[in-house]
């Protein structure tokens, strides 16, 4: 604490102060300095001074949220665990650091002078990482950067996918740097979290996203309610994306995929569902047809293998030594060799 935010709390209190446990207020009678240790009323403002002396992280604490607007400080609060904490043992504990996690985020929130927050940004898998070791960077801005590439170098079209490249972090960020870095690696995240926490998310159910397609993507209102089930199994399970879906085919009819357990929601499809779904939806229109096809057991089992590997996207760490798993790079070659002949089985015939 230091004089400007004494005289600041003096200056507030004729209006009531009231924040995590602290009150403060002034009238004829004196002053009032309430927290949940020592409650003095009818107090000269050099008594007043002295007890919020004694209790300064009270008056820091106070100080620091004042001007923040609601969603930021609403976020900020959730990052250093202010609704589990009292005052005195977050302290205790910032000094320290207090973390949480956003997706692949790790956030960790530290004490400064007088109570100012000091805030880093690293992935979550760089938590024990030297800092030495990690690129640093101060400017929000260049989280578009680091987060349009992959790993391997390739581009996310989805923000919220799980592939953030790790070995970066940005480091002494105030509050309102640190939301805006947060909003550059997911767009809107925050600002819909705030949303759903005080019960104002307007989602945007499938079917009526669906209705509202135009051109090229109209035809996605013709999937069915089973499709529609299977699309969010494809896309919206916490494999593909960080968010947690709020939203179902209709608001009568909940979907049975997994929803995810990201801390922020998802409102609606996005639009790569959207692009997906109108594959989707073109695939659905064609009609049926009965194959045969002549396969030894273990190919068959194979070929649920290589749908697994592409569909649970670990085709990469199969290694050319796995010969044992059938979503191997040469079993695979394997196979198009034995059965594949320009370009479809050579056994595969239709019946009519």
């Amino acid at each position: 604490m230091n004089d400007s935010q004494l005289a600041a709390l003096r200056e507030a209190a004729a209006d009531g102060v009231t924040r995590d446990g602290l009150s403060a207020t002034q009238d004829d009678s004196g002053y009032t300095f309430v927290t949940p240790e020592v409650s003095h009323d009818g107090l000269s403002e050099e008594e007043f001074d002295a007890l919020a002396t004694e209790n300064p992280w009270f008056v820091s604490n106070w100080h620091y949220w004042r001007g923040a607007s609601e969603t930021n400080e609403a976020f900020l609060r959730w990052v250093e665990h202010a609704s589990e904490l009292g005052v005195r043992e977050r302290y205790e504990t910032l000094v320290n650091g207090l973390t949480r996690e956003w997706g692949e985020l790790l956030v960790t929130t530290t004490l400064g002078t007088d109570g100012e927050r000091s805030y880093e940004l690293r992935h979550t898998a760089d938590a024990t990482t030297a800092v030495a070791e990690l690129d640093s960077y101060h400017d929000p801005r260049e989280a578009r950067e680091v987060s349009t590439l992959d790993e391997d170098g390739r581009y996310r079209p989805l923000k919220t996918a799980p592939t953030l490249r790790e070995g970066w972090r940005f480091a002494d960020l105030d509050g309102r740097d640190l939301v805006r870095t947060v909003e550059f690696f997911y767009p809107a995240t925050v600002a819909n979290w705030y949303r759903e926490q005080a019960g104002e998310l307007d989602v945007s159910h499938f079917r009526e996203t669906a209705e509202r397609q135009t051109g090229i993507y109209s035809v996605i209102d013709d999937l069915d309610v089973d499709s529609v089930e299977n699309l969010a199994e494809a896309c919206c399970v916490d494999s593909q994306c960080l968010k947690r879906r709020e939203w179902d085919e209709d608001e009568e009819t909940p979907l049975d995929a997994p929803r995810g357990d990201g801390e922020f929601p998802c409102r609606e499809p996005c639009s790569l569902v959207v692009a997906a779904a109108r594959q989707f939806a073109v695939l659905e229109g064609e009609e049926t047809r009965t194959y045969e096809v002549e396969l030894t057991p273990s190919e068959r089992s194979q070929l649920t293998d290589l749908v697994d590997a592409v569909a649970d996207g670990r085709v990469d760490e199969i290694r050319e030594a796995d010969v044992g798993d059938g979503a191997n790079r040469y079993r695979a070659r394997y196979l198009r060799a034995k059965r594949l002949a320009d370009g479809e089985f050579e056994s595969l015939r239709e019946k009519n």
